[in-house]
């Protein structure tokens, strides 16, 4: 992976869009520009470039000048990075005050225990994916299996999810993973691999699903992630129920014995080079 990409990668961990970390480091390393140069550049149109300049000027990582033809310029690094930390301390914030809101109220109401009773609901950002995921890593016992996307790959690097699964396999549980690999994200796949969890790769399963200690389920709905930011919205069948626990184990075993190792397709992925744009 190129500098360029870790970078583009990292800036996208801090909520940018892919075409905002490209565009605010083409800024960065050529200087002011005008929208036509821009587009050029980075070989799309001009009305694209005009809104992604906007939504960068909204996050405060880009500065129009004054004067005629206007010219747009980014922001020191510091500061724009330290803008973004302090927006996801306010939404991490705003995440625990409504929390004890809801565990003062559940004590309010004397909620009887349901134990027998499966819930379901819906995540509806890639912010309450993790939310509720690593809560339910701290908790497993035994196995997390994983069928994802490669883009998934970077979503657990950016947000800890990785961090919460090297204490689960630090603790003597086992995380297996099937991943369509790209190679975009052959670091965040190596990065898996190094914790201890075992990866292997399948070409464009189509589907996304987890299951924590074949008893709790995540399974997609929708999950047409167009940039990778803790806003994102997604959509995600959470539950409880172990009958579809065993039932999405059934299907995870069946891709496993079809997929082939990580390594082979990552030396596969360095062999043939990135891909044409």
């Amino acid at each position: 992976m190129t500098t360029d990409d870790e970078f583009t990668r990292r800036l996208i961990g801090f909520g940018l869009s892919e075409k905002e970390a490209q565009l605010y480091l083409h800024l960065l390393k050529y200087g002011p520009k005008t929208p036509s140069p821009l587009a050029k550049s980075l070989k799309t149109y001009r009305e694209d470039v005009h809104r992604t300049l906007t939504s960068l000027i909204e996050k405060g990582m880009v500065k129009p000048s004054l004067d005629a033809p206007t010219m747009y310029a980014a922001v020191d690094l510091d500061t724009a990075l330290d803008a973004a930390v302090i927006k996801h301390e306010s939404e991490l914030r705003e995440m625990e005050a409504r929390k004890r809101e809801l565990q003062e109220l559940a004590k309010e109401q004397r909620f009887r225990p349901a134990d027998e009773v499966s819930t379901f609901k819906i995540i509806k950002s890639i912010k309450e994916l993790v939310a509720v995921a690593i809560p339910l890593i701290e908790s497993m016992k035994d196995e997390w299996l994983i069928a994802a996307p490669s883009i998934a790959t970077v979503v657990a690097s950016l947000f800890g999810v990785n961090d919460a699964a090297k204490a689960f396999i630090e603790r003597g549980g086992k995380v297996r993973a099937i991943i369509d690999i790209s190679y975009q994200t052959i670091e965040p796949v190596r990065e898996m691999m190094s914790i201890g969890e075992e990866v292997r790769h399948i070409d464009q399963h189509g589907v996304t699903f987890v299951i924590f200690d074949r008893k709790v389920s995540f399974s997609t709905i929708n999950a047409d992630v167009s940039s990778i930011s803790l806003n994102q919205p997604i959509a995600l069948l959470w539950t409880d129920d172990p009958t579809y626990a065993q039932y999405l184990t059934s299907t995870w075993n069946m891709l496993w014995k079809q997929s082939v190792s990580a390594e082979e397709q990552i030396q596969k992925l360095l062999k043939e080079g990135p891909p044409q744009a």
